[in-house]
């Protein structure tokens, strides 16, 4: 029994590898194919294509048993990113105000559009799906702004004020929305969690400061085969995600929190930081949370209903993009786009999200919020936003800017 035991993990084992094997290729191969077509099909959707090819559902090559964790660790990367590429000034002042309002109003709509979509549905399922239709995927966009030199203007300034709402709004409501507590237990329980972040930053600030000789060690050990820093920043993340798990929160929660307390720690070490970061998240974990994410996708049941997929990516625009665009046309705050076209461009960047309608898809699916198929519906029809609705913008510029500014980069 033992000699079958270990020969049935060993098997298991070798499965693994292989799978991560193609995960591998694939997030080789994207990058590259990416550039082949300058930019225009991104890296994401491509990973999340390449995914649903090897996967489970398609030629079978490749599929998640015994990697689950690697893409808790990805999805974990990929919200401690955004949430230190967000700037908590974006949250505050007029403008900001009225991009939260705008995403409550993007939110009821969204509803509204769900509950007609999928007829029948529950309402935390009608929940689920309406808060994923609202996300915007400001780490997506970040790139794609800056290098069109838009990151430094106004209609990028826009784009950030409404990506950080977009951002920080869904992860908030699938706190309080998407769990078995009722919504005063759920406040409560998210305050306790940002009791206990808050905890998190200060203690190790406070550490640094009293005890020289833990600074040091952070500045001495920076790199070689210490990379103390790192290791100290992947602990923040493991911590907060940790807590959040405890408190019985999704852990996206966790790694967002990480990412903005970890802003606020590093001070000047900023920027290399975010490269040491950048290089772990975007070069080994993140492809990986995308081509899984792929791999989950039943494409066979995406293909059966396109209407209800196109009709999900029609939704988005109209619930997330319609809003954006009326209150920024109708709705002074001071920072008002002049431009049509800007306005449009706005209202189409702010209506890109995939990251989050992963994220939530999945919390849904493992909740038994959201059947598999209607999740899988979701993520293509928010990898079809990522692919469409930047590229519609571009082309909605591009008679408003130079070509000069068109390839200035601003980092």
């Amino acid at each position: 029994m033992t000699v079958l035991a270990e020969a049935t993990a060993a098997t298991a084992d070798g499965a693994a590898i292989e799978s991560l094997f193609w995960i591998a290729l694939v997030a080789v191969l994207s990058p590259v194919t990416a550039r082949l077509t300058r930019g225009y099909v991104p890296d994401t959707v491509l990973l999340l294509v390449a995914g649903m090819v090897i996967g489970p559902h398609l030629l079978g090559w490749a599929s998640g048993d015994g990697l689950s964790i690697l893409k808790e660790l990805g999805l974990g990367m990929l919200f401690l990113l955004a949430g230190f590429e967000l700037d908590v000034r974006l949250l505050g002042g007029r403008p900001a105000r009225v991009a939260g309002l705008t995403w409550l109003v993007s939110l009821a709509l969204a509803t509204g559009f769900v509950a007609l979509l999928v007829s029948g549905a529950e309402i935390t399922t009608v929940v689920a799906v309406a808060i994923a239709m609202t996300s915007t995927a400001l780490g997506t966009l970040l790139p794609i702004i800056e290098q069109l030199g838009l990151l430094n203007r106004p209609l990028g300034r826009a784009v950030m004020a409404n990506g950080a709402v977009g951002e920080l709004g869904p992860i908030l409501a699938m706190s309080l929305l998407l769990t078995s507590r009722s919504i005063g237990a759920a406040v409560v329980v998210l305050i306790l969690f940002g009791l206990a972040a808050v905890v998190t930053a200060l203690v190790p600030a406070r550490l640094i400061r009293r005890i020289p000789f833990l600074g040091e060690s952070l500045t001495e050990m920076n790199g070689g085969t210490f990379q103390l820093p790192v290791r100290v920043v992947f602990l923040l993340l493991v911590a907060l995600m940790a807590v959040a798990a405890v408190f019985d929160l999704d852990v996206v929660l966790g790694a967002f929190a990480a990412g903005i307390i970890l802003r606020r720690l590093i001070g000047e070490r900023g920027p290399e930081m975010s490269e040491s970061l950048e290089v772990i998240g975007f070069g080994v974990f993140i492809p990986i949370f995308f081509v899984m994410s792929g791999m989950a996708i039943d494409v066979h049941a995406v293909l059966a209903k396109p209407g209800t997929w196109a009709g999900f990516v029609r939704a988005i625009a109209l619930a997330r993009g319609v809003p954006v665009w009326l209150s920024e046309r109708f709705v002074t705050h001071g920072a008002n786009l002049a431009s049509p076209r800007e306005r449009v461009q706005l209202a189409l960047y702010c209506a890109t999200g995939l990251p989050i309608i992963v994220a939530v898809t999945d919390v849904a699916v493992r909740g038994n919020l959201l059947d598999a198929e209607l999740a899988s519906t979701m993520v293509a029809a928010g990898a079809t936003t990522v692919l469409l609705f930047p590229l519609l913008a571009r082309v909605v510029g591009s008679g408003a800017a130079s070509p000069s500014a068109a390839g200035d980069r601003t980092r």
